[in-house]
């Protein structure tokens, strides 16, 4: 297969329709790195199928009000803005602001909250009469979208211009990419493949699905308090406490760090492993860590790939913030203290408690310090804010290292929210980019089930557990993991399984059979065939490698070694290639 949807059909000139634009839309987008990809997707979508002009949308996590570097404006603190007006410019007019009489009346223009799963049909019949009328609309994104996921048939090329945006137009600004690329680098420094996990313990996901059980003291008041607040907003429509170990068991809960740590040892990767852990968020801290690392000392993340310096100069100079210092409470004075022996109660009194231990600075700052004092959380403070912001830096960086890892695994994808995620925008832009890579897809309800085999017995487990394991993971690598991650993820993201659409298949007498579900729409197979005119470029980039004195040979050879992986598997759940972890210190399960 190859990437198709930077050349439209068969090269044919993507031009900026010839009619005069209908108009202007402005973007306000909410949300994290992964809410902000898909919705950019959508707008330019949006934009060309309403023939308008798009205004570079404003990401609020990233305006200056959060703090950030002045350096930046809100869209070119994450991504490059020059980059993104030049590559779509074949598609649709891009702008870097409303013109300056529209500008001042930008109070007057009509704006609509669209959900993630408006319909083209809502924008032709809602949204473009009021577009035509007043020139100028706005569009508040808050669902991580603006368009369906899945198209008609003959809206094809919208699906591949959204390709075309995520994959090619929106590339983050040069700093980000050049660091990026450094911390690539210096992973494979090391000799040896690296495998990326991306855990996705976010408190969001984890309030909305009731997994508060999982986690211990704070952290579960923590969630709890979040599921709280979606219960009274409507986003939630279940009741406050629930059994997590059953939301685990049908897969609602995330697999936890030691899980994940215990599967790759029965995968066989041996305890040297270069594990990358990315996220920028995750919640439980280092404790949920512990087993995780215990088992894989090798495991790494930004802040031991890059110095100090590197990420401050990534964040740029930003205005120092007053310092938010804890302050102990005031003492009682005598008289309070007898007061509050007079009202302590009928006497005989028990003997007074022992005096209070010292309350430390660190318990009182940060985002967990108020759990114990009051009742509601209270509003982020600048700083938090501001960390806020350099979550989506942290994220780019993260999301480069993932795409390009000889191994990703998500720890919590395909959650059933509707909302995007970060492990599946990886998993979609890997699948787009090279289809044979490593990429793990696995059911967490399935591997619930082999846990609660094992449960009392995870660290010495039985050869047969083992080997079901690996028949699982391994059959996720392949056509029954794409087959399964187009059913459950592409109806509420497109990015994560960009295929057929996105995609076209060389001539090849292997062609697999099409996977279709009951309304027709293909699962696996499907993709068109290439233009002859890729085909005639692939075969002189073959002969003119060929005859550079055997240096072809050479790179495919490393290719095959580390990259390459074929798309289908033996009866036996083992690739045709031997990567290095597999060679290495496989692990004796009844050790």
């Amino acid at each position: 297969m190859r990437p198709y949807c930077y050349f439209g059909w068969f090269r044919r000139e993507r031009l900026v329709p010839k009619e005069r634009s209908n108009g202007f839309i402005y973007a306000k987008v909410f949300g994290g790195f992964a809410n902000i990809r898909s919705s950019i997707c959508d707008l330019v979508t949006i934009s060309r199928l309403l023939n308008a002009t798009l205004v570079i949308p404003e990401i609020q996590e990233s305006t200056r009000s959060k703090g950030i570097s002045s350096k930046f404006k809100s869209f070119s603190y994450l991504y490059n803005e020059e980059q993104f007006i030049s590559s779509l410019k074949n598609d649709i007019m891009i702008v870097k602001s409303l013109p300056r009489n529209l500008k001042t009346r930008r109070n007057e223009f009509p704006t609509f909250r669209p959900k993630s799963s408006a319909s083209p049909k809502y924008y032709m019949e809602e949204i473009l009469p009021k577009l035509k009328e007043a020139k100028v609309v706005g569009l508040v994104l808050t669902d991580g979208g603006c368009l369906q996921s899945i198209l008609p048939p003959s809206m094809a090329e919208f699906q591949r211009l959204r390709c075309r945006v995520a994959f090619h137009a929106l590339q983050f600004r040069t700093d980000i990419q050049i660091l990026g690329h450094r911390m690539l680098e210096r992973l494979r420094g090391w000799g040896q493949p690296f495998l990326a996990f991306h855990p996705g313990l976010l408190r969001d996901t984890l309030a909305y699905h009731g997994c508060a059980e999982l986690f211990q003291d704070v952290h579960t008041e923590l969630i709890q308090y979040r599921r709280a607040q979606m219960i009274k907003r409507g986003i939630v429509n279940e009741e406050l406490s629930v059994n997590s170990h059953l939301r685990r068991e049908n897969g609602s809960c995330p697999l936890m760090p030691e899980e994940v740590g215990i599967l790759l040892r029965a995968m066989g990767y041996p305890p040297k492993t270069i594990i990358y852990l990315a996220g920028s968020e995750t919640f439980g801290g280092q404790r949920v860590l512990i087993p995780l690392r215990a088992m894989f000392t090798n495991l790494v993340d930004r802040t031991s790939l890059c110095s100090k310096k590197e990420l401050y100069d990534l964040v740029g100079p930003e205005t120092p913030l007053p310092l938010d210092l804890f302050q102990m409470p005031p003492a009682k004075s005598e008289e309070e203290l007898k007061e509050e022996w007079k009202k302590a109660g009928p006497r005989p009194r028990p003997l007074p408690p022992p005096p209070d231990r010292p309350i430390y600075q660190h318990e009182k700052e940060g985002w967990y310090g108020w759990i114990t004092e009051i009742d509601t959380e209270p509003d982020p403070s600048p700083m938090d804010l501001r960390m806020q912001a350099h979550r989506l830096l942290w994220d780019a960086l993260d999301y480069i290292v993932s795409v390009e890892a000889d191994a990703f695994f998500p720890g919590f994808n395909n959650d059933g929210s509707g909302w995007p995620d970060f492990s599946n925008l990886v998993m979609g832009q890997r699948l787009y980019e090279t289809g044979s890579s490593r990429t793990y897809r696995p059911d967490r309800k399935v591997l619930a089930e082999l846990f609660n085999i094992t449960r009392d017995n995870m660290y010495h487990t039985k050869y047969n557990w083992t080997l079901l394991v690996r028949e699982h993971l391994n059959k996720s690598l392949g056509e029954e993991g794409l087959t399964r991650q187009s059913l459950l993820s592409k109806p509420a993201s497109f990015l994560s399984h960009p295929l057929p659409e996105c995609s076209c298949r060389t001539s090849s007498p292997d062609i697999p059979t099409d996977v279709k579900v009951d309304n027709g729409r293909i699962l696996y197979g499907g993709e068109d065939d290439c233009p002859k005119w890729m085909e005639r470029g692939d075969k002189a980039v073959v002969s003119e490698s060929a005859g550079k004195g055997g240096n072809f040979e050479n790179e495919l050879e490393y290719e095959i070694d580390v990259v390459e992986l074929p798309e289908s598997y033996d009866s036996g759940g083992k690739s045709n290639v031997t990567l290095v972890w597999d060679r290495d210190e496989e692990m004796d399960p009844n050790d």
